[in-house]
């Protein structure tokens, strides 16, 4: 989070929510993958 900062790049409150989420319900890294693609695909499509 901080190097997007650094960058000026700061992560939403959503996205910060998301993250948060992933860590408290230990989600595996291939399950966050698969719920960030299924959120991203239809945003690429538009």
């Amino acid at each position: 989070m901080r190097l997007h900062e650094i960058e000026g790049n700061p992560l939403s409150a959503d996205e910060v929510a998301m993250f948060d989420m992933f860590e408290r319900e230990r989600w595996s890294a291939e399950r966050r993958r698969a719920y960030i693609l299924a959120k991203a695909r239809p945003l690429a499509a538009e």
